[in-house]
């Protein structure tokens, strides 16, 4: 059933990561039964590989539901302690167990182990004005009491929708429905992994990822979800899906008999792959660093906002734009890659001036801010420390030619423009000196002996440097967008 001696417990947040990469290898679609709406499912999986928790906010009737629920077909199987509330993993020392299985000498032995699918690992809480602390963390055991046990023992605590989501999904549908002062008792389970039951003095560790649901602000039922709680939330507006992908979605869904069979959950496999196949592979350069940094931090000065993000929307736009090659299963982050990575992170962490806003077209609001996300990746390129001297009239010419010729084997073609070459040259030098910690083993290849890069590594590696470069280029109106419209991306100013 379990080999033990091999077994080795992940958290929930590294086998998501695992499944996503290997479905994204072998080009399957990870989440498969949700139709259309491909950038939101692409937003929810950079979530996901990042190890963050998604907000998915939309009006009635747009999948929020059945897309929450796709993401456990992601988590395969894992052994639990049989019949613990918690989902004890039989190899979790004493410490991260729940009252009945810390209680025992040999909870193995005394209880024995058992499988938990990945459908069954999910809890729901449903938000609405009578959700409380009992329907979110627990409530007392009357009975345990009555039967001589302290009311502060945490024996005599029974957990709800929180302690049942270990190990796996906690949705919690509607949360601006939930009262706010009930929807702070979140944030310890996001920002330490933890429940905190004051009552009891006691602490108890979760291991869950969290997957809410909400309706934009200005409908009704709508609470303030506090800030610091949207900050450790991935913001993502999910709209009706297209009159074609409704079609196909309205004959999918359609009532149908079916064999029992069907409807049951076939067990999936375990598996016992090393950590370090999780380790992000993918590279960003300097000057990719650089943009998400200086865009987030022009967020606190832009005149088209209120809300500024937090120091937290920088770390999340970085790890939101590793996540963004890896799902494209490449290796070098361009500024495509930013501008993805950014809007995600920024979505719920920046606010639009008020009289940007209206709260009856929420689409339009989050199209706006997504186009401040831009503005200010636009001006973080107008303040790129990259400076340089070049005969302009030949830099022109060089990007016209190379541009005219197309992209493809860029490499190569890059050996006969001298003035291009030698300036993405002196870009990527300047890699050794900008970033030198906490590199993976992509990063230390390229900033340390490209030469010894990968042929398709490089390749990515010089496309993105190029691609930074005419964007600057463009910026000192060296060259026209025209020539580069269309054949790189090119960051917008949001005009208004």
């Amino acid at each position: 059933m379990v080999d033990l001696e091999t077994y080795q417990p992940w958290p929930v947040a590294y086998q998501l990561r695992y499944s996503i990469l290997e479905k994204v290898k072998k080009g399957e679609d990870p989440l498969p039964d949700i139709q259309g709406r491909q950038e939101v499912k692409k937003d929810v999986l950079r979530a996901l590989l990042s190890g963050s928790h998604p907000y998915l906010v939309s009006e009635e009737g747009t999948g929020k539901t059945r897309l929450a629920r796709s993401v456990t077909k992601l988590l395969p199987p894992v052994p639990v302690i049989t019949g613990c509330p918690y989902n004890d993993d039989p190899k979790w020392p004493s410490s991260l167990l729940c009252p009945r299985c810390r209680t025992s000498k040999d909870p193995i032995k005394e209880y024995g182990i058992e499988l938990l699918r990945g459908g069954k690992r999910f809890s729901r809480i449903q938000g609405n004005e009578y959700t409380n602390e009992a329907k979110l963390l627990g409530l007392k055991d009357i009975q345990a009491i009555a039967q001589g046990k302290s009311p502060s023992d945490p024996e005599v605590f029974t957990g709800t929708g929180v302690f049942r989501a270990s190990r796996g999904i906690l949705f919690v549908d509607e949360l601006p429905a939930i009262r706010t002062k009930v929807q702070v008792l979140l944030h310890p389970v996001l920002e330490e992994k933890k429940a905190i039951l004051e009552e009891y003095n006691w602490e108890h560790p979760l291991d869950l990822l969290l997957i809410a649901t909400g309706n934009p602000e200005g409908f009704s039922h709508v609470n303030e979800v506090p800030r610091p709680l949207l900050d450790r939330l991935e913001l993502i507006y999910m709209d009706l899906p297209e009159e074609t992908v409704e079609k196909e979605i309205m004959l999918r869904e359609k009532f149908r008999i079916k064999d029992y069979g069907q409807l049951v959950e076939k067990p999936g496999p375990l598996f016992y792959p090393a950590l370090e196949e999780l380790e992000r592979r993918a590279a960003l350069p300097w000057w990719i660093m650089d943009l998400v940094n200086k865009a987030v931090r022009h967020s606190r000065i832009c005149r088209w906002l209120d809300k500024k993000a937090s120091i937290r929307g920088t770390t999340k736009g970085l790890d939101h734009t590793y996540a963004s090659v890896e799902l494209e299963n490449r290796k070098v982050a361009n500024l495509k890659d930013v501008y993805q990575g950014l809007k995600l992170a920024l979505r719920g962490r920046i606010g639009l001036r008020a009289d940007l806003i209206d709260f009856e077209k929420p689409g339009e609001g989050f199209g706006k801010t997504d186009q401040v996300t831009e503005d200010l990746l636009w001006n973080a390129l107008e303040n790129l420390d990259f400076h340089y001297d070049t005969d302009q009239e030949k830099l022109t010419g060089e990007i016209t030619s190379l541009f005219s010729n197309g992209l493809k084997d860029v490499t190569e073609k890059l050996q006969r423009y001298q003035e291009l070459n030698s300036l993405i040259e002196q870009m990527k030098k300047m890699g050794q000196e900008k970033v030198t910690d906490d590199l993976n083993e992509t990063e230390k290849k390229l900033f340390c002996s490209p030469d010894k890069a990968d042929r398709e590594v490089l390749a990515e590696y010089n496309y993105s440097a190029l691609e930074t470069l005419v964007n600057l280029a463009w910026h000192k109106r060296m060259i026209k967008e025209e020539i580069i419209r269309g054949k790189v991306f090119i960051p917008q100013m949001a005009k208004w």
